[in-house]
């Protein structure tokens, strides 16, 4: 931050100037007729911008700008003759400035800097001379070299290797990458070379993305941002009002000399420049949306971070958040005449046209059997409850498949079926019944496995007192089953995406900072509707980035009370920096009406202020919470 070119002039400055306003309060001055003309250039190579834009802001009558301070104080330090004072005023204002612009650049995530490290150009197969990716059209084969960053989205065509995706995930460990599997630009080939089809162009890339979203997460300011902003701009003009009542009143009211109530005035507004103000929440926002970034969460805003640090109850969806959302098939139980492979023939060949994970994994298990799903038409989706289609190789034509009451919609189904779906759903299995137009063909049990870390998960969120539950589609006895095993008190379930928003509202009247924690797809509306959505999808899904205003790029359950701590570290910080800011120009400002403060003395406050405000705010980079950090 130091080391920047135009600080080093800046700093270079003061010191120089600083030596003469030491002389000066030691009664040595440069003759009036060479100390104009000499501080008088420094003045307007350092503040040229600063005092042209107040000049502005006097003819447009804005007194709203900080600026129009600056020109102020300048202007009457020289009519009083203070020349070291006036460009002192000018220089540490215009360092203090570019101060805040280098402390919000380097507590922005560094996807900028990132981005220009991946290569501009790649070889594609089967030709010699590497093209610019801004060319690379889908399905184009590039060659990826090992030790090589991966320029582009795509998919594993030949080759193995192990990958870094650390700067995309957060995660440190190379992940062993094969034929079929993803690869996102920004991650490091580290050992094989590999042959990869491209999937995404340049411009829709993950990491492209990610760029995106962390650039309008600026847009969604925070409430406190929000609120310090419209703080100042009536602030300002009010500083502007009393600094020249003072002046006046000093003159006319108390028979002081006019210079003296003018003295006292500029080191007011000098003091009472909210530069420290302003400046407190955003670098502080911003440092910590950067340091998540490099953890593997990003945080579409402001306003998100600051909801995250408020959050008293957090809505858990089940399925790819608790468990690991890849249920296996454990049961295939056929009724009448059917056989157990026409069974999961014929409902894998409906499945296969459904992206539910349920359905995925029964498709998958007729690939375990060797079996071909049966071709099908005028297929139907059910958000929630199931799916319809005409199988064209079965007797029964018309097939329904879903949860059981999805089925009695159409069908009467026989006790003895309904009692067997109690009994599975009872161990918390979940159950999908399939059926035709004349009678049940079966069912098919699976169960879906519990991530390993849920359990802390539960528990963190406990100790940071924030109360969970379960939202979830699923049948109320698998939901329990589930809640139980991780430590989960309150659980609503068999709930469709209208069901969890209804939820939703309930919950923000009760605990008024809700969030809510689901995979991005059918909680979208639930997502939306909480005071801070937070998805845990695959890489690269559009509707995860989209649907949620926190998504985890990672697979790390820890990392949402990580984010809890952080965001309740950020509040803490601006509320230190605000108050600190507060004090110290309450102070100096009852000092200048008193005429003990000075215009030098008031110069020094001000600028030691914005600095310690950005040197606290940018500790959020390295931010690790304490174990017991509640």
């Amino acid at each position: 931050m130091w080391n920047e070119p135009k600080i080093l002039w800046l700093i270079a400055g003061t010191l120089f100037i600083a030596v003469f306003e030491f002389l000066s309060l030691g009664g040595i001055h440069l003759p009036k007729e060479i100390a104009l003309p000499f501080f008088l250039t420094f003045t307007l190579f350092f503040g040229r911008e600063t005092l042209w834009h107040g000049l502005k802001a006097l003819f447009n009558l804005n007194f709203k700008s900080i600026n129009l301070l600056m020109f102020i104080a300048v202007v009457g330090a020289f009519y009083l003759g203070e020349y070291p004072e006036g460009t002192i005023v000018i220089i540490l204002f215009t360092l203090a400035e570019r101060l805040e612009d280098v402390g919000i650049a380097k507590s922005q995530s560094a996807i900028d800097s990132f981005l220009n490290k991946i290569p501009k150009t790649v070889f594609i197969k089967d030709q010699e001379l590497p093209i610019d990716i801004s060319q690379v059209k889908i399905g184009t084969v590039v060659l990826i070299k090992p030790g090589q960053m991966i320029p582009l989205d795509g998919i594993v065509k030949s080759g193995s290797s192990f990958v870094d995706e650390s700067a995309i995930t957060g995660e440190p460990l190379a992940k062993d990458k094969r034929t079929g599997d993803e690869l996102f630009a920004g991650s490091l080939n580290k050992q094989g070379f590999i042959e990869m089809e491209v999937s995404k162009t340049a411009s829709d890339s993950t990491i492209e993305k990610i760029r995106e979203l962390t650039f309008h997460a600026t847009k969604h300011k925070a409430k406190t941002q929000q609120f310090i902003e419209i703080f100042s701009q009536f602030y300002t003009p009010f500083v502007i009002l009393l600094a020249t009542f003072w002046t006046f009143f000093n003159w006319q009211v108390l028979h002081q000399p006019f210079n003296q109530g003018l003295a006292d005035a500029l080191a007011l507004l000098v003091i009472a420049c909210p530069c420290a103000l302003v400046i407190s929440t955003p670098i502080s926002i911003f440092s910590a949306i950067g340091h998540a970034s490099s953890k593997g969460a990003l945080i579409k805003g402001g306003k998100y971070l600051e909801a995250m640090g408020q959050v008293n109850a957090m809505a858990i969806d089940k399925t790819r958040t608790l468990t690991k959302g890849q249920p296996i098939v454990t049961h295939v139980i056929p009724f009448g005449n059917h056989s157990k492979e026409l069974l999961l023939s014929c409902a894998a060949g409906i499945e296969k046209l459904s992206e539910h994970p349920l359905a995925q994994s029964i498709v998958q298990a007729a690939q375990i059997e060797n079996l071909t799903p049966h071709p099908v038409e005028n297929f139907e989706s059910f958000i929630g409850k199931g799916a319809k289609a005409d199988c064209l190789i079965c007797d029964d034509k018309h097939h329904c498949i879903g949860k059981l009451e999805f089925i009695l919609e159409e069908h009467h189904l026989p006790q003895d079926f309904i009692d067997l779906i109690d009994a599975y759903q009872k161990k918390g299995k979940t159950v999908v019944a399939v059926s035709t137009h004349k009678k049940v063909e079966g069912i098919i049990v699976l169960e879906d496995e519990i991530r390993s870390d849920s359990a802390q998960f539960i528990a963190d969120l406990k100790q940071l007192q924030v109360y969970p539950i379960m939202l979830t589609g699923d049948h109320l006895n698998v939901a329990h089953s589930i809640a139980q095993q991780v430590g989960i008190q309150v659980v609503k379930a068999n709930l469709l995406p209208q069901d969890k928003s209804k939820a939703i509202e309930e919950l923000l009247k009760e605990y008024r900072t809700v969030a809510m924690f689901g995979d991005g797809v059918n909680d979208a509306p639930a997502l939306a509707l909480s005071s801070v959505g937070i998805s845990m999808s695959s890489l690269g899904s559009d509707t995860a980035l989209e649907a949620a205003s926190i998504v985890i790029l990672n697979d790390n359950l820890s990392l949402i009370p990580y984010l809890i701590k952080l965001g309740r570290k950020t509040l803490s910080t601006i509320k230190i920096n605000i108050t600190f800011a507060l004090s110290v120009k309450i102070l100096f400002i009852i000092l200048a009406l008193l005429s003990i403060s000075n215009l030098a003395l008031a110069i020094f406050a001000d600028v030691g202020v914005t600095l310690l405000v950005i040197l606290n705010s940018l500790k959020l980079m390295n931010f690790k919470p304490k174990s017991s950090q509640s």
